[in-house]
Formats: C-alpha cells, sequence, structure tokens
C-alpha cells in the first residue's frame, strides 16, 4: 500500500494496520459485537479489539467455526475475553435469538462493529434496535461512551438513480447487482446518520457511524482468474492486506480522537466524504421508518 501511505489529519494513512492505530488505548472494561468474525477483517478487528482488552462477542454464522476462531485467538492472546455465538443476519430468527441469548449473559455493550446489511427484511435495523436499549444503560451506568460502526463501503455512492428503490426492494425487473450492492452499501451510511440523529435527541452519549474499509486483497475479484493474476502482481501496492482494511473499524470503535464525533463516514482512519445521497437525512428518516414497517410487518407472520 505503499502507494497511499500519505497520512491524513488523524495521523494515519491507507497503510495503517488496526494494530497500530490503537496502540496504547486500553480497551479494558468495554465489551463489544462484532460480526462477521469468523474470516477477513473481521476476525482481524475481534482480535484486534481483544488485544487491547475488549471483552468481544463474535456473531457468527457457524457455531464451529466460532469455536475455531476463538481457540485460534487465546493460543495468541492468553488473556482475551472472547465468546462466539452464532448470528445469521439473513434469518430475523436468528438475530432475535443472538439477541436474547446476549442479554441472558448480562453483560454492558459498549461497542457494535457489523457490516448491517440491506436485506428483504431490513435485519439491519432490527439488529441495531436489539442492542440499542442495552448500549443506553451501559453508557449511563459506567460514564462510557457507547460507540456504534457500520462497515459500508466506497460504493455506496453508486446505487440506483433513486438512492433506495423503496417500491422495488425485491423486484427483479430493472436489477443491476452493482447498484443493489451500491444500495445496501448506502443504506449502511444512512442508518448510521439516522441512528446519529436520534441518539443525540433522546441526550444518550453513544454515537454512530459509518466507514469504507479498502478494498481488500482477501475478497476481492477471487472468482475472476485474470484479474486475481494481476493483483498477485501489483496488488499489494494498490491493495489492502486484513490487517490494513481492519484498520478504519478499530479506529472507529476506539481511537480517542473520534470521541464524540457521530453521523460521519470515515475511510483509511479518517474523516471522509459520503456521497450527496448518503448525506440526505430525508432519505435516512425514510429508510428508517421503511425498516420499522418490514420489521413490524415480519413480527405479525
Amino acid at each position: 500500500m505503499w502507494l497511499f501511505s500519505r497520512k491524513g489529519a488523524s495521523g494515519f494513512s491507507a497503510s495503517s494496520t488496526a494494530e497500530e492505530v490503537t496502540r496504547g488505548i486500553d480497551g479494558t472494561g468495554l465489551t463489544a459485537v462484532v460480526t462477521g468474525a469468523s474470516s477477513g477483517i473481521g476476525n482481524e478487528t475481534a482480535q484486534v479489539l481483544a488485544l487491547r482488552g475488549v471483552h468481544v462477542v463474535m456473531g457468527v454464522r457457524s457455531a464451529s467455526a466460532g469455536r475455531k476462531v476463538k481457540e485460534v485467538i487465546l493460543k495468541e492472546i492468553p488473556t482475551a475475553k472472547i465468546d462466539a455465538m452464532e448470528l445469521d443476519l439473513s434469518s430475523i430468527a436468528s438475530v432475535r435469538t443472538f439477541a436474547a441469548s446476549f442479554n441472558s449473559l448480562g453483560l454492558p455493550l459498549s461497542v457494535m462493529a457489523t457490516p448491517f446489511i440491506l436485506s428483504k427484511d431490513k435485519i439491519e435495523l432490527q439488529f441495531a434496535t436489539n442492542h440499542l436499549e442495552t448500549m443506553k444503560k451501559t453508557a449511563r451506568e459506567s460514564g462510557k461512551e457507547g460507540r456504534i460502526v457500520n462497515v459500508s463501503s466506497r460504493r455506496h455512492q453508486f446505487s440506483y438513480k433513486e438512492g433506495i428503490r423503496f417500491d422495488k426492494i425485491n423486484d427483479q425487473s430493472g436489477y443491476n447487482c452493482l447498484s443493489a450492492y451500491g444500495q445496501s452499501k448506502l443504506a449502511n451510511v444512512l442508518h448510521a446518520n439516522e441512528l446519529a440523529r436520534r441518539l443525540k435527541e433522546d441526550g444518550v452519549e453513544i454515537t454512530a457511524n459509518s466507514l469504507h474499509p479498502g478494498a481488500i486483497a482477501t475478497n476481492l475479484f477471487r472468482y475472476h482468474s485474470l484479474v486475481s493474476g494481476f493483483l498477485g502482481i501489483l496488488g499489494k501496492y494498490v491493495i489492502k492486506n486484513v490487517e490494513q482494511g481492519a484498520a478504519t473499524t478499530c479506529y472507529v470503535a476506539l481511537h480517542p480522537q473520534v470521541k464524540g464525533t457521530s453521523g460521519k463516514y470515515f475511510a483509511d482512519s479518517n474523516l471522509a466524504e459520503a456521497s450527496p445521497q448518503a448525506t440526505d437525512a430525508e432519505l435516512a428518516k425514510k429508510l428508517w421508518d421503511f425498516s420499522l414497517s418490514l420489521i413490524s410487518a415480519s413480527r405479525s407472520l
């Protein structure tokens, strides 16, 4: 990543790793829910947060995979506080079970680092609201700031023309895979922004931000051999490795520089500019209300 190593205002750059951006930070007393922790940048995020003393609860699709990840982390960090619980963000039933199981542990909740998904039943909003009251209670009782981190993507800039196709969420007509992906990433940013506004209105010390982790070598163009070959030669100069890819998530989740910052978008461990659609307050509110209506409908089924 030497081509993009220029440091920003935070003192970090695209080349910074998760360990570098959290060096010297003591996360003892904090509890974080991290999804996608069985591999890639989610796994690295969980490891680095655990390294800094955070009690990490990993939301993983496979219980067996979760146990293996936990074993690996404990082998590398014997003092780590880490738990693995099943969570499939594409299933409302799984989300509810995870929330109930987490609440039964009686743990505080300070950080949620998750790639919220715009699925057909809007799981991302339900996942957040299922834990919001726990976070509010933790913030009030501990006096420590809670942080919600939505892992989005720069692709949020390339959604459909209307931003979110509320009337065609599950309609295959006019479907475009790249625009649909952009729509889901746009939803991540809009969700964080609207949540930040609502938390501020509530007067609770919890922030909500979104971020672009960067193009990661482990999961990009894996099905295109020609491109993969090209990246194998030049990728190390322009594509992030896992340690670099997890940096912005860990920075937003733990770094003191981000204290009190809410409703913002980050990239390369620095503040970045989101698209005009992503900063549309009316669109964010409409997405929130639309998501709530779908969740309410699912509960009646």
